[in-house]
């Protein structure tokens, strides 16, 4: 379920530059932490999906995004319902409030309802709008987005780089647990969340003990290529800024702009 997997299609956001598409995630993302109205939330969310659906991009790995937070989402929302703030009871506490320390507990409030909800909705948007950019952009691509919004070029490497090892992290993490449930441990597949618990050192030791020696071979060939030595960089393509990036930023503030109206307008 990688988010960093580049999906090469022929949309208008595969053709936007790098810059437009990290100044816009930037904004939307703040607008996103910005806004706590429920309606605005969730139109923001809807948008979002609207817009991966425009993009082209599969919604196979959409599914398994929301697939993979539901849990998250109901364990946030069944939390903030019960211990959350707020004087609108859905069923009054169970403790009277006069008992010390844990007076007033046990109770269902609407107030933490709906935060949990809102907080759900944000971790949806959040995770439909991330992958727009890297599912949408090539790594190198990205590094020169990066270089040019000013970002030394020793920064955008090492930030380009831990996102194109992910997928690889990822496959290595597979065949460790296929090369251990061919020696019989089932634990991931059938046993118990204790089970699982008990297990992970088994799969995160070799995936450390891997990670170290690839950071290792990757620090020697950078120095064998003289990587550092001089204060800025070559690059062999560029990047230019068109028309359609001036406008798609131009909308991008437009709709953050009546996100935010809205979200202090509403009651």
């Amino acid at each position: 379920m990688s988010v960093i997997e580049y999906s090469k299609r022929e949309s208008f956001l595969h053709r936007l530059d790098p810059r437009t598409k990290l100044l816009l995630l930037f904004l939307l993302t703040m607008v996103i932490f910005i806004v706590n109205q429920p309606f605005v939330t969730a139109a923001l969310m809807l948008s979002f999906i609207a817009l991966w659906a425009a993009a082209k991009m599969p919604f196979t790995k959409l599914k398994s995004y929301i697939k993979f937070l539901f849990w998250l989402i109901v364990f946030i929302t069944i939390m903030q319902t019960i211990f959350g703030p707020g004087t609108n009871y859905i069923l009054k506490p169970l403790i009277p409030e006069s008992v010390p320390l844990i007076g007033g507990k046990g109770s269902l409030k609407w107030d933490g309802l709906l935060l949990g909800l809102i907080i759900g909705l944000r971790l949806i948007a959040l995770i439909v709008l991330m992958p727009m950019l890297t599912m949408t952009t090539e790594v190198n691509v990205l590094v020169l987005g990066l270089t040019k919004l000013g970002l030394n070029y020793k920064g955008a490497y090492i930030t380009t780089t831990a996102i194109n090892l992910i997928p690889t992290f990822e496959d290595e993490a597979q065949m460790i647990m296929d090369a251990q449930k061919m020696r019989g441990m089932r634990a991931f597949e059938e046993g118990t969340f204790f089970d699982k618990l008990k297990a992970y050192p088994a799969l995160a030791v070799p995936l450390v003990i891997g990670a170290m020696r690839r950071a290792q071979m990757m620090g020697i060939a950078m120095d064998a290529r003289a990587f550092g030595a001089y204060p800025t960089k070559t690059c062999l393509e560029t990047i230019k800024m068109s028309s359609r990036d001036y406008i798609a930023f131009a909308v991008g503030i437009a709709y953050s702009a009546l996100a935010l109206t809205l979200n202090f307008v509403l009651p």
